[in-house]
């Protein structure tokens, strides 16, 4: 697992819930998104570079959500303030386990088992060592 999970705190807008002010559940799909492209970002790696490849050298890559298992354990509703706490699990070959949960505050509300998969030219693509390295993933 990485040292730390990332966190990232995110308040729920009217745009996030249904006609009675709960999330809606494909809100938590934007918010967990969110999430994993922040640790991402926050190891120093934006989504632009990995889809630029410099010079015709580097294949351009990308992350594709391959699974997802989401459990719903609570509502958050309009106004809350959630965090969104995003930890890289392991990494084999092409695909990586990211381990996601939504809390408001303590209260656990939303957890999320996914898988996503390296992908570049329309085919999986090995992660990178850099990358693995900076997510403090050993392949095993």
């Amino acid at each position: 697992m990485s040292a730390e999970p990332h966190l990232l705190p995110i308040r729920v807008y009217y745009e996030d819930t249904d006609f009675s002010g709960v999330v809606y559940h494909a809100s938590y799909l934007r918010f967990m998104e969110r999430g994993r492209t922040e640790l991402i970002r926050a190891l120093g790696v934006e989504q632009r570079e990995l889809f630029a490849s410099e010079g015709g050298t580097e294949m351009a890559l990308a992350f594709a959500v391959r699974r997802m298992a989401i459990e719903f354990l609570k509502p958050a509703l309009m106004d809350d303030l959630l965090t969104i706490e995003t930890a890289a699990v392991v990494a084999r070959g092409a695909t990586m386990q990211i381990a996601q949960r939504v809390l408001r505050g303590s209260e656990e509300l939303v957890t999320a088992e996914v898988t996503v998969a390296c992908v570049g030219a329309g085919k999986a693509r090995r992660i990178p060592e850099a990358l693995r390295r900076r997510l403090r993933l050993d392949t095993p």
